[in-house]
This record gives C-alpha cells, sequence and structure tokens, in this order.
C-alpha cells in the first residue's frame, strides 16, 4: 500500500514539476509593453471577439486568484462557481485542496483542517470575519456543519495583520456568505443532488442513499440601496465505514501456547491481542439557513445583518463483535496454532474464545446559530465600523453500548469459539475464520459477556449522554484615518474588540444492566441473562464479512431503554480520568493600532501594513474535585488567571516585476489551549506512605485552567507572478515558525489537596504528617512545557493551457506542493525532555486538480496526497487519543454540462464520483506500520445533480 501512495504523490508531484518547469519560458516571455497593449485592447473593448469569457470553474479560480494577488497579506483563496456552487462537496474538501492545507476524515468525511502543518487545534475559524462558535469540546469547527451550497468564498490567512482578531497560530479561515448588493442582478437558484455509496448500506436501520437540496434568493431594491440574501440547504447523506481495530499486538510468553501444536521458537512472536471490528453506519441529516439584509443608502454608509443557523443531526449504528484473544491480557483462550512466527504470526488459531456482540448507536444533536450586525462609514476624513455579533452551539452526544453474548461473565461450562486469525497481504489487515452462527438468538443473549462490571454490576452496556455549549458575545470598533502628511502612510487604523465566551460540558455515564431482579448486582439476585425481545430484533446483518465473519444478531439499544429491558446505574465518572463536568470562561480585550503604507521604493511599489495587537485575557473555569471511583463525593472548585500577549506584525509587498510580488511577513501569532485542556475539574488519589519527587501522598489527574496560549513567531517569503489575464500564476513560499509555550497534554501540575486533609485516617494520616509537602501533589494534565520550530516551502500555481495553443483553450492544471519539517521538544517537570511529533503534520502535502470547460462542457479530476502524520481519535469515553497514520492519496472526479442557451439555459447537470480508489484511513502503533490498530474502508461515493439558475 505504501508502494501504492508513493506512485500516486509521484504521479502529482511529476505533473507539477512539468508545468512549473514549462511555465517561465510562457509566463514571463511577455515584456510590459506587450502586456499594456493587451490590457488596452481588452479595456477598450476594440477587439471584443478576442475576449474569452470564462465561467464556471475556471470563473472560480480567476475569483480566488484575484483574492490571492490583491491581499496585503499572505493568503490562499476559494470562491464558488456560481451562486450556491462551491467546487467541492464540502467546505473542508474545498480547503483541503488550498497550497499547504490538509484535512483528516472522520467516517469518510472531510472534517478536520490542517494548515501549515499545525492541525485544527491552532487554527481559527470566522464567519464573515467574525470568531464562530464550535460544537465538540474543542475550538476547533466543525465544517460538517457549514453547508458548502451557502458559503459563496473564503480565505486562508497564512500572514496575519493587527485588525484579523481571532488570529491563529498556523492560519485563519474566513468563510464568506453572499453579499447580495455585489450582485447587479435578481438571481433566484435551486439545485439537487442524488448520493449513494457503492457499498449500499452496512446497517438495517440506515438507508443506502440519501439526498441534497438548495434554494437561494438574491435581490436588490430601492435603486440597489437595500438587499437582501437568503439561502436554504438541507442535505440527509449516509456514509459507510468497515472499521477493523485492534487492542494491540503482544508478545508471547512461556505459559501461552499450547505445546504441543505451537511449532519451535512460537515463543516472542506478536499475535493479535484483541480486536473490535465494526460496521459503521452515519446517517447525516442537516438543516442549514443564512440570510442577509444589507442597507447602503449612500455611498458613504454601509450597514447590514447576517444570520446563520445549522441544525445537525447524526444517527450512527455501528454493530461488531468484540473478541479478547490474548491469555496475557485477561481473556480465557488458548492458543493452539501459531504459522511462520517472525514478527507478527502468519496464522494463529485461539480456542475458547467467548466475544462481546456489539450493537452499539450513537446520536448527535447540535443548533448552531449565528447573528451579527456591521456598519461602516467612510468619508474622505474617516472611515468608521462597528460590528456587533453573538453565536451559540448546543450540542447533546448519546453514545449506546449495548452486549450480547453467550454466557454470563465468561462461564467456562459455556459455549465457546474457535478463531482463526490470518495475516493479510493487502487490504484489511487480517482475515478470519470461525465456527459460531452470532445471528443465532437462541445462543446470543442479552449478559455481561465478560464479566465486566466493576464492584459485581451486570453491565450488559454502557451510555455516555453529553451535553455541550459554547456561547459568544462580541463586540468591535474601528477607526482608520487617511494619512497626507507622511508620503508612504496610507492610513492609521485604530480598533478594539471584546470577546466574551463561555464553553460548559455535562457527562453523564451509566452502566446498562438488565432490569427484573431485586439488584443490578450479581450477589444480589440480579439478572445476569436474558433473551433479545422480538420488538427490538432487526434482519441480522453480515455487517463482518469484510473480514471474513458470518451474520451477527441486529437490535435497536433506543428500543431495549425505551421499553424497560435495561436498567441505568449511575457511574459517577469511573471510565474518566478525572471528572467531565466543567464550564469554561473567556474574557478577551484587544485594542490594536495598524499603518497601512502605499509608497514607492525607487521604481518599486510598496504596500503593507505594520501593526501591532495587545491582547488582555481574563481566563476561568469552574468544575469538580473528586477522590475518584464510583460514587465518590465531588467538590466544586474555581480557579482564574489574568494575563497580557502582545502580538507585533508586519506584511510588505513589492511589485517587482510587471505582474510579480514580492511579499515579507514577520508576526507573532498565539492559538488558545483546548477548552476541555483548560477545565478546573481533577480526580485525586491517595497514597498510604509519601513518594515522588514532592514526597507527598497526594496525586491526581485533571485540567489547567493555569494554561498559557501557544506562541509563534514566524517569518514569511513569498514570491507571486500573475499571467494570463488573471487566470494563471505560480507562487514560491518559504516559512519559519519559532513555538513556545506550546501545550504539552501529559505534563504534571503541582495542585493543592488540603481539601482532602479532614477525611484522612489511620496510614494515610500518619503518612501525611511524615510527607515532605504535605497538602502538595501532582496532577497529571496539560503545561506549557514544551517548545520548537516548523520550517515549510509551498510551490503552487494555476496554469490555463490555452496559453499555449489556441487549440487548447479550456484545459487546466491547478496544483500544490507543500514540504514542511518540525522539530517539538516537551520539557516535563519530572525527567528528561524529548522529542515528539506535532499533531496534525505531513511532511509533504500534494494538491492537484486538471479540469476541461468549454461549450458548457465541463470534467475535472482532483487528486489531494499528504505523508503520513499524528491523527486525533476519539477515545473511551468521548476522549481523544493520538496515533501515526499512513500515507493517503485520495482522488475525485465529476463531469457535467451547463446549458448556455435556448429553453434550458441555465440548467447545468453534474456526476461526481468521491473516493475513487477507495482509499482507506490506516493508523498504527510503536513505530511499526505492520501493527495497525485501526484500519477503515469508506466505499466510493457518487453523486448525480442538477441545478437552475432563473
Amino acid at each position: 500500500m505504501n508502494i501504492r501512495n508513493t506512485l500516486r504523490a509521484g504521479a502529482s508531484t511529476t505533473a507539477f514539476a512539468i508545468a512549473a518547469l514549462a511555465l517561465p519560458g510562457v509566463a514571463f516571455a511577455q515584456d510590459a509593453g506587450e502586456q499594456q497593449d493587451e490590457a488596452t485592447v481588452a479595456d477598450d473593448g476594440l477587439d471584443a471577439g478576442s475576449v474569452i469569457i470564462v465561467s464556471g470553474y475556471r470563473q472560480a479560480l480567476e475569483s480566488a486568484i484575484g483574492e490571492k494577488r490583491q491581499s496585503t497579506a499572505i493568503v490562499e483563496a476559494f470562491s464558488a462557481e456560481d451562486i450556491g456552487k462551491l467546487p467541492d462537496v464540502s467546505i473542508a474538501e474545498t480547503l483541503g485542496r488550498l497550497p499547504g492545507l490538509a484535512v483528516q476524515r472522520v467516517d469518510g468525511r472531510a472534517q478536520s483542517l490542517s494548515i501549515r502543518g499545525l492541525g485544527p487545534d491552532y487554527s481559527t475559524s470566522l464567519l464573515n470575519g467574525r470568531q464562530i462558535v464550535s460544537s465538540g469540546d474543542n475550538r476547533a469547527v466543525e465544517y460538517d456543519q457549514y453547508p458548502s451550497e451557502l458559503i459563496n468564498s473564503g480565505v486562508v490567512y497564512k500572514t496575519p495583520y493587527a485588525g484579523l482578531i481571532g488570529q491563529g497560530l498556523a492560519g485563519t479561515v474566513d468563510l464568506r456568505t453572499i453579499r447580495p448588493l455585489d450582485q447587479n442582478e435578481t438571481v433566484i437558484s435551486v439545485s439537487g443532488r442524488l448520493e449513494f455509496n457503492e457499498d449500499g448500506s452496512l446497517n438495517p436501520d440506515i438507508k443506502g442513499w440519501g439526498y441534497r437540496a438548495t434554494g437561494t434568493y438574491v435581490d436588490q431594491f430601492a435603486d440597489d440601496t437595500l438587499g437582501v440574501a437568503l439561502g436554504v440547504a438541507y442535505q440527509s447523506s449516509p456514509s459507510q465505514v468497515e472499521r477493523f481495530n485492534a487492542w494491540g499486538y503482544p508478545e508471547l510468553g512461556q505459559g501461552d501456547v499450547d505445546g504441543g501444536n505451537a511449532p519451535d521458537g512460537s515463543q516472542g512472536a506478536l499475535v493479535l491481542g484483541g480486536m473490535k471490528p465494526f460496521a459503521r453506519s452515519v446517517d447525516l441529516d442537516r438543516l442549514g439557513v443564512f440570510g442577509t439584509l444589507e442597507w447602503e443608502p449612500s455611498p458613504e454608509w454601509n450597514s447590514s445583518i447576517d444570520v446563520f443557523y445549522a441544525d445537525y443531526r447524526e444517527r450512527i449504528p455501528q454493530r461488531g463483535i468484540e473478541f479478547p484473544l490474548n491469555p496475557g491480557w485477561g481473556a480465557t483462550t488458548t492458543i493452539t496454532d501459531i504459522s511462520d512466527a517472525d514478527g507478527i504470526a502468519d496464522s494463529t488459531t485461539f480456542a475458547g474464545v467467548r466475544p462481546v456482540v456489539r450493537n452499539d448507536y450513537d446520536r448527535k444533536d447540535t443548533e448552531t446559530f449565528a447573528i451579527g450586525w456591521n456598519t461602516q462609514y467612510d468619508s474622505d476624513d474617516a472611515i468608521l465600523m462597528l460590528d456587533v455579533a453573538y453565536s451559540r452551539s448546543d450540542r447533546r452526544l448519546q453514545q449506546i453500548e449495548s452486549y450480547s453474548g453467550l454466557s454470563y461473565a465468561a462461564d467456562p461450562a459455556s459455549p465457546s469459539d474457535t478463531v482463526v486469525a490470518m495475516l493479510s497481504s493487502g487490504g484489511f489487515p487480517f482475515q478470519f475464520s470461525n465456527q459460531i452462527d452470532y445471528s443465532d438468538t437462541d445462543l446470543v443473549q442479552l449478559t455481561d459477556p465478560r464479566g465486566w462490571g466493576a464492584g459485581g454490576i451486570v453491565q450488559a452496556g454502557f451510555i455516555n449522554d453529553t451535553e455541550t455549549e459554547d456561547e459568544l458575545w462580541t463586540i468591535r470598533g474601528e477607526i482608520a484615518l487617511p494619512v497626507d502628511r507622511i508620503s508612504f502612510v496610507d492610513q492609521v487604523v485604530f480598533g478594539a474588540a471584546f470577546d466574551d465566551r463561555t464553553k460548559s460540558r455535562d457527562i453523564t455515564q451509566n452502566f446498562i444492566s438488565l432490569a427484573g431482579g431485586p439488584s443490578v448486582y450479581a450477589d444480589q439476585g440480579a439478572v445476569t441473562s436474558a433473551p433479545i425481545p422480538t420488538s427490538a430484533l432487526l434482519d441480522p446483518t453480515a455487517s463482518l464479512s469484510f473480514i471474513g465473519f458470518g451474520p451477527q444478531v441486529a437490535y435497536d439499544p433506543f428500543a431495549l431503554l425505551n421499553d424497560g429491558t435495561y436498567a441505568l446505574t449511575d457511574v459517577q465518572s469511573s471510565s474518566l480520568p478525572f471528572p467531565g463536568d466543567w464550564t469554561v470562561n473567556e474574557q478577551v480585550l484587544t485594542g490594536y493600532v495598524r499603518v497601512d503604507l502605499d509608497a514607492m521604493l525607487g521604481d518599486l511599489p510598496m504596500t503593507g501594513n505594520i501593526g501591532v495587537q495587545f491582547v488582555q485575557t481574563d481566563q476561568s473555569s469552574d468544575g469538580f474535585e473528586s477522590p475518584g471511583g464510583i460514587g465518590a463525593t465531588r467538590t466544586p472548585v474555581f480557579q482564574s488567571d489574568e494575563y497580557l500577549d502582545v502580538l507585533p506584525s508586519a506584511t510588505l509587498s513589492f511589485e517587482v516585476g510587471p505582474d510579480t510580488m514580492l511579499r515579507l511577513g514577520a508576526a507573532r501569532t498565539l492559538a488558545r489551549p483546548r477548552m476541555d485542556q483548560l477545565n478546573a475539574s481533577y480526580s485525586a488519589s491517595v497514597a498510604n506512605q509519601p513518594q515522588g519527587a514532592l514526597d507527598s501522598i497526594f496525586s491526581g489527574s485533571g485540567g489547567n485552567p493555569q494554561l498559557r496560549p501557544y506562541i509563534a513567531d514566524s517569518v514569511d517569503l513569498s514570491v507571486e507572478h500573475y499571467f494570463a489575464g488573471g487566470q494563471g500564476y505560480f507562487a514560491l513560499a518559504t516559512y519559519y515558525k519559532w513555538l513556545d509555550d506550546f501545550v504539552n497534554p501529559s505534563a504534571s501540575v503541582v495542585r493543592d489537596f488540603s481539601y482532602l486533609v479532614s477525611s484522612l485516617t489511620g496510614s494515610q494520616l500518619d503518612a501525611y504528617n511524615a510527607s515532605g509537602t504535605q497538602n502538595l501533589g501532582f496532577v497529571s494534565g496539560p503545561d506549557n512545557g514544551a517548545d520548537g520550530h516548523i520550517f515549510g516551502i509551498e510551490a503552487s500555481m494555476a496554469l490555463p493551457f490555452g496559453m499555449f495553443s489556441e487549440a487548447l483553450e479550456g484545459f487546466g492544471l491547478q496544483s500544490s506542493v507543500s514540504y514542511t519539517d518540525s522539530e517539538l521538544t516537551i520539557h516535563p517537570q519530572q525527567g528528561p525532555s524529548f522529542e515528539t511529533d506535532v499533531p496534525g503534520l505531513s511532511e509533504w502535502v500534494v494538491n492537484t486538480t486538471a479540469f476541461y470547460e468549454t461549450g458548457g462542457f465541463e470534467a475535472r479530476i482532483s487528486h489531494r496526497y499528504r505523508t503520513e502524520f499524528l491523527a486525533e481519535f476519539i477515545g473511551i469515553s468521548a476522549s481523544r487519543t493520538f496515533r501515526e497514520t499512513y500515507p493517503e492519496s485520495i482522488f475525485d472526479a465529476q463531469i457535467g454540462y451547463r446549458f448556455e442557451s435556448g429553453s434550458l439555459d441555465g440548467l447545468s447537470i453534474t456526476l461526481q464520483a468521491l473516493n475513487l480508489t477507495d482509499e482507506p484511513f490506516v493508523s498504527f502503533q510503536n513505530d511499526d506500520e505492520a501493527q495497525i490498530i485501526d484500519y477503515e474502508s469508506y466505499g466510493r461515493t457518487y453523486l448525480i445533480g442538477a441545478s437552475y439558475r432563473f
């Protein structure tokens, strides 16, 4: 698979290199006089027949190139092909095709964004220039919630300027909706698409096809002084995930193998220690609405109100079988045969296997609302601006694990299975064979198959019920004063902004037990097994056929909750490292001053700006102190901190030649820590004797409300040449970032445990009196104990082939190659420093789109490639973990036709194919690509649609 990915990357890189080598001989062949003559002809309309009117993808590309060229910062941009029509089916995919950007797929959809090698934790997202809330535990925006059909354009700022509020460490993404007064006509546009996956549906309660529908209305009134834009988008979109998940690969020791059948030398071989393969179906239903009312009573005044609303719902059944296999990990199994035990065994037979049959279900309901009012006054004497905005997101995530199996607590007298694991040479890492029919409801019953219930509880399942609220108020004012007395200064800008953000998380966890007994405890008469009610049964599903298993029983776990089959028992955070309920509040006051420059340095025109932001932060968190364990008493806790950051920035642009720009940038930027890392909650444990560096009996784990932002000092250099009437360009950029105050999520922070002293008794009290630091102890959690650097080079271009020959008119290529090198050093309070990877960073990222458009016909194929990176995954109880991934190489394609005359004028039809090569998403452990932990296959997705513009 690595060879295949390398070949794909090479193909894309080669295409870029060939075009780049050809570029100088064409793009730079014209002198300034020839360019001026051509511009005059076009502007005067003297030869209208020679002027080529572009539309569709080429028009979107030309608009984006124009945005990039006119910006005073170093940016990347994208634009919709038409009202309600972005080049891709999601915003994340569009962003992921820009130079220096990459995405991580979640359930097969592009969702998490990395900018210049830094993951979603280190960038900021805006909507119409305003910060927006997020629905997850972190600040990173889940782009799935923003329908691509409602976004008209966007800019990614790679270098900041002093007026950019909420700038990120890596970059800032600004998504923009339609400005109605920028349109010169009434627009009514409708579109629809059918969507289906080649795998159909992997679960009987989710359909295998979906659809999207969009309507947009834009109009102007009162002599074009009043404009209205409205958009509605509804999406019912399925995706399918075939997932293999390994527990790990333990090394066999003495006694793990039946000596009668195992070959010599089998000890020391690596075998599959356990696994959780699943067939996962995702049904995403999303309603998105935006509206803009814009009023411009005079050329000096402009006022607008923007409203955005999204109702986002996911239903995610996943069915599979969890197999404990390794004897050393508590599985009651015997390994009876190993073949070719060099590294990971080629074939391993496990006898006495009693697995957990899983029918899990996730339900996620999210509502996001944003409203903003902006008014500006623009005269010769001053430019005044006032902006007020509010946004809110509410999410409820219910995650049910429902267990069934062959017996309660792996009863040795019950039936068992024999499973053979055969190492694969490609595709999923293993193929299996077994003997038990897991669709037989006489054999498979509701129970606690492994006896996992803590404290003797009969645990027939588990449920996490998490509610997250994020609320943000912002107000901003700005005044720009023109400067006439200083020849190289265009204007001076003063501004201030105040943000008040509160994010809270409330998680309820419950064991699921079987109702009907006097207790849920096995030693107190609890029901240990029960048949699956026929009212909850669904058609059996061959969910694990992709790795060789037969059908399994399928049922709706929510039906068992509703009909009283299940009983719930409060867990009190037993599976969380610390209490999961918290609230974080941030009040941020930002003042800034910026000097905009416009001058001549000799014969070189120069523009740009120099400025500084002063960012005062008051952050606080409410949480809980807890001794941990089931039934533990939680004590409310509050912590806060204040600090000031000074962020200077400068960007200078020089026109060093005709249509050639040299840009220099230098800035200090910050990214605030994750909200879940800022929480004040922590759990404690008490030892019977002093221990550790603090000679203390106390220890724990939790968050850190005193965390400071990540800081980066960066320099940027970019050379850009534009050609072919604004339809093409070539750019080469480099940058270096010095990283400081980088958050180490696995550090140790000193905390005061005095609240526990009154509860100490016996040996604990004696140990406390003998300890050196008494009330103090280490809490494992995040701190700012890391630093490092990132260096990168980016080359990008858009090449219209019509510049070579009229016969090639309509053909074109857009491509970029990014190389990133990084070093991150962790400095723990205990132990030596060590190096690690920056999350989300791929050394190489290549994005390429080849397209052809003529006479209404359009076709294009796109390729995204990134090398391995440290990816974020959701772990137990909605916690997060990181693992290295395989490289990814993803191809998408699209063909369509746009009627440009006759009775069908305004109609467009489109056929799209996503993930053409069925590229998997694969992660591994221990720097060993053979030790695969997650292997996910998403299949190919097809969409067929039509749009009509009246």
